[in-house]
Formats: structure tokens, sequence, C-alpha cells
């Protein structure tokens, strides 16, 4: 968990507007008829600290946890203050008539007044945000996950600042945030581009090349894959346009046209896969690489990918901003299929 300047700073608005939201309530406390009617609604600072409270500790848990655990504590939490409170206010209204009027003699409040009064702000702040963490939650986990690309090691095919979209059901039906596969749907092919969590930390995701499937074999010698004793061979393109340094050349990984990019001259250590050294996928588990071959930490460094770290297949970039790095938004990569 790593606070930046950005989480200081959010964790003190979220604790401030606590701390004033918490001193309202308690000098509140002895108030027996608060709340009952629309006079009786909270200050304006009230309600702006019940906002800032909510917004800030949500954009907190979200920097600091994984957002599939965010929304999925949204979604309770809220759905239990919104439902508890529909339940409570229906106990209420439905009071036998002695008790009603007993009620309100005592706080001046009639069953009429009481249907009228304005829902708490925690209780406003549910009820509009439930269904859309729901959908969002359900849409996320099951069906579509957006991701950003944050390096070059699958250069050309995806840039720094794409904005990708990951088909969720594509290799099985999985429980948000516990990765359990409900209902198997399919597998990884040789060629896909996956997302997964990341075998030496689950908690960061990455995203590769699919190059061999359970029970293949894999070399890399001489900048050549061979999977089961058959060169994968490629074509040259040319030089790489945005950076001269590399050389661009086609590739086909069993039904999969797409380009890598290769550094002529450049050799680094690949302690799991040395150079001519051969290995065997295991069961369920596959071997991954960047298309920027020699730029990009994968399956030759850190070794397999089990079938239970999968999230899904990356099938478009819908945007294209790399903000970070100054540039403007490259309005011609949105739209473009991943192969």
């Amino acid at each position: 968990m790593n606070f930046d300047q950005l989480s200081y700073l959010l964790l003190f608005a979220s604790i401030a507007s606590a701390v004033a939201w918490g001193y309202y309530a308690f000098t509140q406390r002895n108030n027996t008829v608060a709340n009952t009617t629309e006079n009786n609604k909270p200050p304006q600072w009230v309600e702006t600290s019940q906002f800032i409270f909510a917004l800030a500790t949500i954009i907190l848990l979200i920097r600091l946890f994984d957002l599939a655990l965010v929304l999925m504590t949204l979604s309770v939490f809220t759905g239990l203050v919104w439902g508890g409170y529909l339940l409570l206010r229906r106990l209420k209204l439905s009071v036998p008539a002695t008790q009603a009027a007993a009620t309100t003699t005592q706080t001046g409040a009639t069953p009429d007044t009481a249907s009228k009064v304005k829902e708490p702000i925690i209780v406003e702040f549910s009820r509009f945000l439930f269904p859309v963490v729901i959908i969002v939650f359900i849409v996320r986990g099951f069906v579509v996950e957006p991701f950003k690309i944050p390096s070059e090691s699958m250069l050309p095919t995806l840039e720094i600042g794409d904005f990708i979209l990951v088909n969720r059901f594509a290799y099985g039906l999985r429980l948000p945030v516990f990765d359990y596969k409900l209902l198997d749907l399919g597998s990884p092919k040789r060629g896909d581009v996956i997302v997964f969590r990341f075998p030496r930390d689950p908690s960061v995701d990455y995203i590769k090349r699919v190059v061999g499937l359970p029970g293949d074999r894999i070399r890399y010698e001489n900048k050549h894959i061979f999977i089961n004793d058959q060169q994968v061979n490629y074509t040259l393109l040319g030089t790489y346009i945005k950076q001269p340094k590399y050389e661009e050349y086609a590739e086909k990984l069993g039904d999969v046209n797409h380009h890598i990019l290769l550094l002529e001259n450049s050799y680094s250590s690949r302690p799991f896969l040395a150079e001519g050294h051969e290995i065997t996928v295991p069961p369920n588990q596959y071997f991954a690489m960047g298309d920027n071959r020699d730029n990009s930490s994968d399956g030759r460094v850190w070794g397999f990918v089990p079938d239970a770290n999968l999230k899904g297949r990356a099938f478009l970039v819908w945007f294209s901003w790399a903000w970070e790095a100054g540039e403007s938004p490259k309005w011609s990569r949105i739209g473009n299929t991943i192969k």
C-alpha cells in the first residue's frame, strides 16, 4: 500500500469531513424531534461534509485497493443502507393506530409527516450510488473490463497510453474479486493477447501474447521462437518509424498475424528461458511474451501464466492518450482491433 501526496490529501479530506459530520451528529444527539420535518434538515455545511467524506473515501479506496474489491464493498454497503432504510420506513409506517397516535403526541410528527421526511444524506447517497455501482460491478466483472497500457513491452501492437477493452468471459465466467471460475467457456489460443494477474505479484496486471500452450516445448534462440522444434518465422518490414532503433517484423503465431519489434545486436539475460534452452509448458499454464521482444519482462524472465490468473482477452483500443508524456490524444488509434 503506497501513499503519495494525493493519497495523503484524500485521507486528510476524509478525516476532516468525518470529524465535522461527527461533531454535528454529537451535538444533535438529544434532539428528539430532529430529522422529522423538512425544517430540521442538517445545515448545508454538514451535507457538504458528508459528500466530501464519501467522495474522498471512495477515491482513496480505489487508489489503494483493487477496484473490483472496492466496487463489491460499495455495492454491499449502499445496498444494505438503502434497503435497510426502506425496511425501517415500511415498519414505521405500518405501526398500529394506537401506537401511531402515541408517537404523534410525543413528537408532534404525524404518520403523513413522517412519510415525507427528507432522507438522511447517507441514504440519498446510497440510493443514487447503488444502481450505478452494481451495474459497473457486473459489467466490469463479468463482461468487459478496461485497462490502460503502461509500458512499451507490447509495441508495435499496443502503445503507452492505449486504453483497451478486455473480454472477461473469453476464458470462462469468473467470480470478480475471488477470480473463481464458475463456468468454463474456452481457453487461450496461440497468438491471443491476454491480460492476467502477474504470478509473482497478483495485485499487478500484465498484458502479453500467448506463445506456448500446455504441453508445448518452447525454445528461444537467436531471436527466433521454436515451438515443438518448429521455428516461428518472421519477415522484415523495415525500420520502426516511431523508434528507428528497432526493426519491425511480421510474424504468425497460430492463426494470428501480427507485428513484432527486434533490436539488432541486443542480447539480454533471460533467467527462466536462457538462450538456446528448452522448457515444457505445464498443464493449465501458458507461456507468454511481449511483442517488443528485446524490451519486455515476460515468460522468459518470470515463467508461466497459470490459468487461474487469467483475466481475459484484449480485443479493442477504445482511446489512446499518454498525457503523462505530454502527448496529445491519438485519435487514429481509437477503434483499432487487437490482433
